[in-house]
């Protein structure tokens, strides 16, 4: 079923039909060599198995086959989630340990999404861009091409309250430490963000902005673009 995942309301259903996972991982002292496998992925041999699966599913297996079974432990990670983890397998970028993408994100080539991004259903990330460490991009959130999002730094997402206007941040912008942009504002192009600021209306292109809520504080000029320039070789 085909969603529209630039409607808050489209993302909200979207979730609402939504399978329900509570998947586990089992590491089991046993014998589980003649055990029925339906439904449960088994791995291992010589009384040591991994099993994954749903949770029920995989409960209901332990117990029915307790006999077999010396010990084991459980793991898991999430309950009721209804949106998988992108499958990164493909993506022509750079992306660290310990990030968290959600489905249904789209991201362009030779981005960097460093280690505790998070980067929540229906965002997009554009070409060259970084999102540094433990940055949030929300629902719906919009980087354009050659942007830094500094580390910390929070593009608010826009599901609850809905709206139809997501955060949008134009191509060649520096978005500072720490800093947090509100829902639906627009960020023009190679304006810069000082680090800590709290942006609360749209900015206009080529302009630095500081402080809460952040004002303009100057125009970029060459020791600005000096300062912010990116680096490609992070980039390859």
């Amino acid at each position: 079923m085909n969603y529209d995942l630039t409607d808050p309301y489209e993302i909200a259903r979207y979730i609402k039909e939504a399978k329900k996972s509570t998947p586990v991982k089992v590491y089991v002292d046993g014998d589980l060599s003649n055990c029925s496998m339906e439904n449960v992925d088994i791995y291992g041999t010589n009384n040591f198995y991994v099993l994954f699966g749903e949770s029920s599913i995989v409960s209901e297996f332990i117990v029915s086959n307790k006999e077999k079974i010396k010990k084991f432990r459980l793991e898991q990670d999430r309950r009721n989630s209804a949106i998988p983890l992108m499958d990164i397998t493909a993506i022509d970028a750079r992306i660290e340990p310990g990030a968290i993408i959600r489905d249904k994100v789209t991201i362009a080539k030779n981005a960097v999404i460093m280690m505790g991004a998070v980067i929540n259903i229906g965002a997009e990330i554009g070409e060259g861009s970084m999102i540094d460490m433990n940055a949030v991009v929300g629902a719906r959130g919009k980087i354009g091409k050659r942007v830094h999002l500094g580390a910390g730094a929070v593009v608010a997402g826009v599901l609850e309250p809905p709206s139809k206007s997501p955060c949008e941040i134009g191509d060649d912008v520096l978005i500072g430490a720490n800093s947090v942009i509100l829902e639906g504002v627009k960020i023009g192009n190679g304006a810069v963000v000082a680090a800590g600021s709290v942006v609360v209306s749209d900015v206009p292109s080529n302009v630095v902005v500081a402080g809460t809520p952040a004002t303009i504080i100057k125009n970029v000029d060459e020791k600005t673009k000096d300062k912010t320039k990116l680096m490609d070789d992070l980039r390859k």
